[in-house]
């Protein structure tokens, strides 16, 4: 790499401050209560014979006290009388396996012991039927021979898609509860199609189904549980399009819509399901969803322990390093990609062998005049933006803006052995 590193040594990376922005906050009081009192309220359950089994489905990695918000409704449920157990709702994750989607939910904390109920994970499926654009629709075994079916799962916009109904209940119940072959089914026309899609194969498992309802869960702009709503299975179609407007009215940004260079120190499949979501980056990898800053080069600096090597997302980016690299677990990337029949995601940007050498790379790379006035961003990830650096060329027009609180700086960017210091 010695003609790499003469190419960029004599770039400077400029003196940068730190903004602290404020967001939506809003958390809920009492996530059991709200629970148990909307669950004893549902007239759809004094009709169910006591004792009824009844599978309830958890999988996004993403979402905050997951475990505290699934024992809460197994609470609920066996308070009325009801047997509960866990099935997962996470299509292909876990590489698909029965063992792997055990050990996913155990690192959500939603174990027998944490929510007190059997946990039943399985990939096995059952075929229900055939929608109108030919795909077959697909359900979890155990969970469509329960006595009832519940899913528990954020509302939230899509990385791939914009529509009335993105990732939340509808999602689940078409992919994340058809498992890898559901999933396959449904991503099998592409994102162009899913929005349709995934309400058709929803509406026939409606039909078709003892599902009872949906837990709807939508966090604020710092990652609290802001409002749970369970939504009758009769009312999930007509509710979650409101539900994805409030969702969305809450989601945070980075506020800067020109960007030369980003830097984002870790990428994770619990931060998105991109590992960085784009309506945050505006790096997309379909043309079926818009939004987000115009940045010019992005480069990604790790990935999180939690994603078991899965860098799908990696592919959006313009240069990541060698450590990020070395920590990728292919396989897992790929199953992820083609069953999401999208491929740009999995490929590889320019491998730096540093953090340094990574982030000199994309100034370099910004196409601009004057690199001492290179409009840089440095976050954590695209989950947590309360706070980051911008460099000089962006601290008048941050300091405008009405949620930015503070500016602090400048403040030097510093390395160790090339990997840049934390400073979130």
């Amino acid at each position: 790499m010695d003609a790499v590193r003469s190419l960029i040594e004599n770039i400077d990376i400029p003196p940068m401050y730190r903004v602290r922005q404020q967001f939506y906050v809003n958390p809920l009081d009492d996530v059991e209560q709200s629970c148990t009192e909307q669950i004893g309220a549902l007239s759809r359950l004094q009709k169910l014979d006591k004792g009824a089994h009844i599978a309830i489905a958890v999988g996004s990695r993403g979402i905050s006290n997951i475990s505290l918000i699934t024992a809460s409704v197994v609470k609920a449920l066996k308070d009325l009388g009801f047997e509960p157990f866990i099935v997962s709702g996470m299509a292909s994750h876990g590489k698909a396996t029965d063992e792997g989607q055990t050990e996913l939910l155990a690192e959500l904390g939603v174990t027998e012991e944490a929510v007190g109920c059997p946990v039943r994970a399985s990939v096995e499926v059952v075929e229900i039927g055939t929608i109108a654009s030919g795909l077959k629709v697909y359900m979890d075994r155990i969970a469509s021979e329960a006595d009832g079916i519940v899913v528990i799962n954020r509302i939230k916009t899509h990385t791939a898609f914009h529509a009335d109904y993105e990732s939340g209940l509808v999602k689940m119940l078409a992919i994340g509860l058809g498992n890898d072959i559901g999933a396959k089914s449904c991503h099998q026309l592409g994102f162009g199609k899913m929005a349709e899609n995934i309400v058709a194969m929803t509406r026939m498992k409606l039909e078709k189904l003892p599902v009872l309802f949906g837990v709807a869960v939508i966090e604020d702009g710092v990652e609290n549980v802001s409002k749970i709503e369970v939504v009758d299975a009769d009312d999930i179609l007509d509710r979650e399009p409101e539900l994805l407007k409030i969702s969305k009215s809450y989601m945070p940004s980075i506020g800067i819509d020109q960007i030369d260079v980003l830097v984002v120190d870790r990428m994770g499949k619990e931060i998105s399901g991109d590992g960085m979501d784009p309506n945050i980056t505006g790096r997309y990898a379909t043309p079926y969803a818009h939004g987000g800053p115009n940045v010019s080069k992005l480069a990604i600096l790790s990935v999180t322990e939690k994603s078991h090597g899965n860098v799908i997302g990696v592919g959006q980016a313009d240069l990541c390093t060698k450590r990020l690299f070395e920590a990728a677990e292919l396989e897992t990337t790929y199953v992820n990609s083609l069953i999401a029949t999208v491929t740009s995601v999995a490929r590889l940007p320019m491998i730096l062998p540093t953090d340094h050498d990574a982030i000199k790379a994309a100034i370099l790379t910004c196409n601009i005049m004057d690199f001492s006035h290179v409009r840089m961003v440095r976050i954590r990830d695209t989950l947590h933006l309360g706070e980051m650096l911008v460099s000089e060329a962006l601290v008048d027009e941050v300091s405008a803006k009405k949620n930015v609180v503070s500016v602090e700086g400048p403040l030097e960017m510093k390395f160790e052995s090339g990997t840049a210091l934390p400073v979130f």
